[in-house]
């Protein structure tokens, strides 16, 4: 069964909130971003950023101590929870604890970016999921996708309300396939593990797929090869969480997310070059198509 396509057609059917003036911070949202290692030490600013040019009103960016100051000069509009570190660099296994609070208290947990430590990030998982409340949204991005695979129950209970964040190598790694037969039929892959985990699934590629739990998928491709490029994914989680933080359900932020990631792709090649340009110039992009979708289809259809 083929999906619907991911256009300037779905994204005015499914708007998103929209904050009218007088609206506060915290009205708009708090994200608490939970990732990061030694190795990697500023990955986590692309994505804390991106949530912020989403539109989310409040930021709390959590990762190893060391780094956790230079993160917040470098995003100075989020609050720093440093967390204890392992003799590899990652975020200790024990590190859930010192999150409690923020947890209960987020719009949106955004878990996994620039992390490697697959126990940690399942520690974090089992220790934050219990926290939330019943309507907020859980994004699961690359090493937190990698640990679930035997997570089913503690995902699915949450009631569709978490989104994975694969690409076709953590996707293997969450199924036990192999990458070619992914490959072969992202469409199905991306439906029955939405079923599975009862969660909204984007499955990223060249062609990106984002599915439901009952069956629905879209899909995406800004042919853009640009956007293949390191921190690429993790301005995508980034800007996924911020919009559901504002109040986007999961598969509008989703499918949102994916779009404009893949729009700023296409607007960043233009003004740099369809190679070279950086995750970081993704960024700064994110605002105007969200304010003006139609004019960047209209600009499309024009080029």
């Amino acid at each position: 069964m083929s999906a619907e396509p991911l256009d300037a057609a779905w994204l005015s059917a499914h708007p998103l909130p929209d904050h009218a003036r007088g609206t506060d911070k915290n009205a708009r949202g708090r994200v608490l971003l939970v990732g990061g290692s030694a190795f990697v030490p500023g990955a986590l600013g692309l994505t804390g950023e991106a949530v912020l040019r989403a539109g989310a009103g409040k930021l709390q960016i959590a990762t190893v101590d060391a780094a956790a100051m230079h993160l917040g000069v470098l995003v100075p509009e989020a609050a720093m929870i440093g967390l204890p570190t392992d003799a590899e660099g990652e975020i200790a296994e024990n590190a859930a604890y010192k999150l409690i609070d923020a947890a209960r208290y987020c719009d949106a947990l955004l878990i996994g970016p620039a992390m490697g430590s697959k126990p940690s990030a399942r520690s974090l998982v089992e220790g934050l999921f219990d926290q939330l409340g019943d309507d907020h949204v859980a994004v699961l991005d690359a090493a937190a996708i990698s640990c679930a695979r035997s997570m089913a129950p503690q995902i699915a209970a949450l009631g569709g309300r978490v989104i994975l964040t694969p690409h076709h190598g953590e996707m293997a790694s969450l199924t036990g396939m192999d990458i070619e037969n992914i490959a072969a039929d992202p469409i199905d892959c991306a439906r029955s593990i939405a079923a599975v985990y009862n969660a909204v699934v984007v499955l990223k590629a060249s062609a990106t797929v984002v599915a439901t739990p009952d069956g629905r998928a879209l899909r995406y491709a800004s042919d853009c090869v640009g956007l293949a490029t390191g921190g690429s994914g993790d301005v995508l989680a980034g800007i996924i969480a911020g919009l559901a933080a504002r109040g986007a359900d999961p598969l509008t932020a989703a499918a949102w997310g994916v779009w404009l990631h893949g729009e700023a792709g296409l607007a960043a090649a233009a003004r740099i070059g369809p190679i070279g340009f950086l995750a970081r110039d993704l960024i700064l992009e994110i605002p105007a198509l969200m304010h003006d979708p139609d004019g960047a289809a209209a600009g499309k259809a024009r080029g």
